[in-house]
């Protein structure tokens, strides 16, 4: 039960991807920070793209529904060297973002490095570092794998940037 003046916010961290897209919700109780739940969702790459979207779609909806976050927040789009693996980030993370929509969530985008400075302290941590800092901030989280890392990341700086992105 929150204190008396102190809001409880639930946030969704998402790392969109089409072959695994992370996902992890913390909770934010004043300047407390607690893990609630996370994972990945894999999609079949021999599955036809509208099946592996849809499946997106529903498993963040689902996520959604399971855990009733207050907010989401998604990384910001970057190009790939390769311009067909960058539209098929581009499509899975318009599907998480409608699955978002269709919750009633505001999603907050954030850059790679304000994720890695509020989370690390520097815009050019490596992952292990961002991994390392999670461990600190989230003790005895059994994070999923590395999507899911990710994903835990944004939300804890989405809750530092208060939902600004």
């Amino acid at each position: 039960m929150p204190r008396r003046g102190i809001e409880l916010t639930l946030i969704l961290g998402l790392d969109p991807s089409l072959s695994c897209t992370g996902w992890g919700i913390v909770r934010v109780e004043g300047a407390r920070l607690s893990h609630i739940a996370n994972g990945e969702i894999a999609t079949d790459p021999r599955a036809p793209l509208p099946e592996r979207l849809l499946h997106l779609h529903d498993a963040v909806f689902a996520v959604i529904g399971a855990h009733g976050p207050d907010r989401a927040a998604a990384e910001e789009i970057f190009l790939n060297k390769n311009p067909q693996s960058t539209i098929k980030l581009a499509q899975a993370r318009g599907v998480v973002l409608a699955a978002c929509a269709r919750g009633g969530l505001h999603v907050a985008e954030h850059a790679a490095r304000s994720v890695k400075k509020a989370v690390v302290g520097t815009g050019g941590a490596e992952k292990a570092q961002v991994q390392a800092m999670l461990k600190v901030l989230l003790p005895g989280a059994a994070i999923a794998g590395a999507d899911a890392a990710d994903a835990l990341a944004v939300a804890i700086a989405d809750a530092h940037l208060g939902g600004r992105g």
